[in-house]
């Protein structure tokens, strides 16, 4: 498994996270350097590879495994805000990058190889923040015009956009694509995916800005912010599952599930989650211990710089993309758009 970071400071610090002395584990350090021109502003992983945005207005790709520079993508005009990749399920391979900017656009890339197949503009003000279905097919973005707005990926344009009335700075799709959770400031609404309608509002207790989140497995969503915590919502129920008061001595900048359910998956197992902080603090926790006591972090580090956002992936298995295998092509765009 591997971590990547992103600072104010230009620094992108990539980490591996090895076993150490039960129960313990180390955060190797991969690479570490000034990858962008000015602060780091987004970071995203997909199997071996990872990419980070700045307010450069530039995309730096990586290898992971051979902590590698790969190239840059200089696509866009203005200060990236967000970066996903997407994969099929049954892949570790990248499929696509979806990036989004501060000029309003969103950009679809191929990443065999990296090259730009769209870019549109769905919002009037900055995009916030993006979320791509488990199916590829569709993502959500909501932005500075306090708008919502659904993409469709494989026609590469706008499908559906509608006024929130309030800026929301995060949106984000569960494991299975049936709900999505978008936050406004201190609250997080849980959206049913087909009709966007509201199922329940997630409070934070502490009424602090929520500053991170990420979908986990049955249902739960971790978010952290300005509360220092990381609190484990039960989305079914709207109440909190569990929570680890004071996780970190500064706001929480970002916060990433590393373990996922698999068939070689043991109850045993620790459930895996990282999380970084302004002050430059990356931490590794098994979150089952949370449950019965505050537990102390698996493994930690510390790069004394001002972290801005936090993405994480797992380097068990790489499995290349076969025959039948799925991606949004080129060439699925260009038909559409000599149709339209």
């Amino acid at each position: 498994m591997s971590l990547i970071a992103g600072s104010y400071e230009k620094y992108i610090w990539g980490f591996k996270l090895k076993p150490h002395e039960t129960p313990h584990l180390i955060l190797t350090p991969l690479f570490s350097y000034p990858s962008h021109q000015s602060s780091i502003t987004t970071v995203a992983t997909c199997g071996h590879y990872a990419a980070s945005g700045g307010s450069d207005d530039t995309i730096h790709l990586y290898d992971l495994p051979s902590a590698s520079y790969l190239g840059s993508l200089h696509d866009h005009s203005s200060s990236l805000t967000s970066l996903s990749f997407f994969s099929s399920p049954n892949l570790s391979f990248p499929r696509n990058l979806i990036s989004s900017a501060a000029d309003g656009s969103v950009s679809i890339f191929d990443a065999d190889p990296f090259v730009l197949l769209k870019s549109i503009r769905p919002h009037r003000k900055a995009v916030n923040d993006l979320s791509i279905h488990p199916s590829g097919k569709l993502a959500l973005t909501v932005g500075r015009d306090e708008c919502l707005a659904m993409l469709n990926l494989v026609r590469g344009r706008r499908s559906f956009c509608c006024r929130l009335g309030r800026e929301a700075s995060m949106v984000k799709f569960d494991l299975g694509g049936d709900r999505f959770f978008m936050v406004l400031e201190d609250k997080i609404g849980v959206h049913e995916a087909e009709d966007a309608r509201l199922l329940c509002e997630l409070e934070n207790p502490k009424q602090k800005r929520v500053l991170c989140v990420a979908p986990g497995e049955n249902g739960v969503l971790y978010t952290g912010g300005e509360d220092r915590s990381i609190t484990a919502w039960d989305t079914k129920s709207g109440k909190v599952a569990y929570c680890i008061e004071d996780a970190h001595s500064s706001r929480l900048k970002g916060v990433v599930v590393l373990t996922r359910n698999d068939d070689t998956a043991s109850v045993d197992d620790p459930y895996l989650v990282a999380s970084a902080s302004s002050d430059g603090v990356i931490r590794v926790w098994d979150v089952r211990m949370a449950i019965k006591e505050k537990p102390n972090p698996l493994a930690e580090a510390n790069t004394k710089s001002r972290l801005t956002c936090l993405a994480g992936s797992s380097l068990k298995s790489f499995k290349q993309p076969g025959p039948g295998s799925k991606s949004i092509q080129k060439e699925e765009l260009d038909a559409d758009m000599e149709g339209s």
